[in-house]
Formats: C-alpha cells, structure tokens, sequence
C-alpha cells in the first residue's frame, strides 16, 4: 500500500485549482456549474475559458486531487453527457493546506501594514 502523500506537497496551488477546490469542497458538480460557482465567488474576476477548465480538471485527476462522480442529479434534471467530479480527501487536505498557507500570507501582509485603514 502506498503511504499517502503530504498535504503540502502540491503547494503553493495554483489559484485556478484552489478555486475549483473550493467550489467542491461544498458539494459535486459539472464543469460549467464548477465555472458559475468561480464566477460568483469571485465577482467575475477570474473567468474561465472551457478549455482551461478541462486542462485543470484533467491535471487534478492526475493528481488525485478530484475523482469522478458516479452521484447525478434526477434525470429529467440532468444531461447524460456532464461529468461530474468530487474532491478526494487528499484533494480536501491540500485545499486546507493551501488555505493555511494563505492565511499565513495574509497576517504578514497585514503586519506590514499592507492593507488600507476602514474609513
């Protein structure tokens, strides 16, 4: 059996994978609901073309970041043709290592001084 890998070995994420992470943490979903969840998470900021969606979808694979889903919505709610994905624990460990990692950031950023005063 094969020791499972350190949550921080895939770190720092890039920020399209945390994003999609983040997006499956809550719950499995298809690419173009993985894309809207990005979309409203973020105000728009980081859109996501098909393509680089899939090339990222396909590397977390790899990884064992995600695995495909067998659960599916009602069939009159569904189109046979999505594929559906999860996070894997491994994939649930990196994401709180990242998370961690950037909230580390986050308190040196804010000790020096790097975030403007609330008016």
């Amino acid at each position: 059996m094969t020791p499972p890998r350190p949550s921080d070995a895939l770190l720092p994420l890039k920020p399209l994978v945390f994003q999609v992470l983040l997006t499956l943490a809550t719950d499995d979903q298809h690419g173009y609901a993985i894309v809207q969840d990005i979309a409203r998470r973020t105000a728009a900021r980081l859109r996501l073309r098909p393509g680089n969606l899939y090339h990222a979808l396909k590397l977390m694979l790899d990884a064992g970041l995600i695995e495909e889903s067998d659960r599916r919505p009602a069939p009159d709610l569904d189109d046979e043709r999505r594929r559906y994905y999860r996070i894997t624990r491994f994939g649930r460990r990196t994401a709180a290592a990242e998370a961690e990692r950037l909230q580390a950031l986050v308190a040196d950023a804010k000790a020096a001084r790097l975030f403007k005063a609330p008016t």
